[in-house]
This record gives C-alpha cells, sequence and structure tokens, in this order.
C-alpha cells in the first residue's frame, strides 16, 4: 500500500488501541459478505463520493489503483453519480480523483 497520509499514520500511533479496533471492524465488515475486493473498492469509492469524503475519495482511488483498476474505470465511478447526485458533486469527485491519478498536473481552480 502506498504511504498513508500523515494525519492517519499519527492518528494510528497515538490512538493504537481505536485505530486496531477499527481496523478489526473494518475487516469483519469486508469478510461479512460474498462481494470481491475489487467490487467492495468500486462500492467504497462510489459511497465516498455519494457522501462527498474527499480523504475517503483519495484514499479508494489509491486503494483502486493499487488493484490494477484502470483511471478509466475510476473515472466512470464518478460520471455514474452525476444522474443520482448531480454534476456539481460528480465534478468535485472527478476533481478529488485526478489529485490521486495525476498528482503532479496544475489544478485548473
Amino acid at each position: 500500500m502506498t504511504d498513508l497520509p500523515k494525519t492517519y499514520r499519527r492518528f494510528q500511533a497515538t490512538y493504537t488501541d481505536v485505530w486496531e479496533t477499527y481496523d478489526r471492524f473494518g475487516t469483519a465488515v469486508h469478510n461479512a459478505g460474498p462481494l470481491d475486493d475489487k467490487t467492495r473498492a468500486f462500492i467504497k469509492l462510489a459511497l465516498s463520493i455519494g457522501a462527498q469524503k474527499e480523504g475517503a475519495v483519495h484514499s479508494h482511488t489509491r486503494k483502486l489503483r493499487e488493484q490494477g483498476v484502470t483511471p478509466e474505470e475510476i473515472r466512470h465511478v464518478a460520471l455514474l453519480a452525476a444522474p443520482t447526485l448531480g454534476f456539481p458533486t460528480m465534478m468535485a469527485a472527478l476533481t478529488w480523483i485526478e489529485d490521486v491519478l495525476t498528482p503532479d498536473s496544475p489544478s485548473d481552480d
């Protein structure tokens, strides 16, 4: 896995018991059903987009890339948000996804 954000690593180090409990909870949820890793990762990206959680979109985009998912597949998840969540939400999600996919590109904001 890629380097975790500093804030996340600091949380792990400062609140070890809380982080370990949260991590075990996440593992239990992942193992509770029949969905494969890739499907779960796509769903988690979609949920993060729907909740408008920038950090989570970054995280799940990184995880999908680590699983070999193409940038086009990841962008498609954001596009699928437009009819349900609206164009502005979709555009925000694309911006967050591009933060990970093309980190050296200048922002057009």
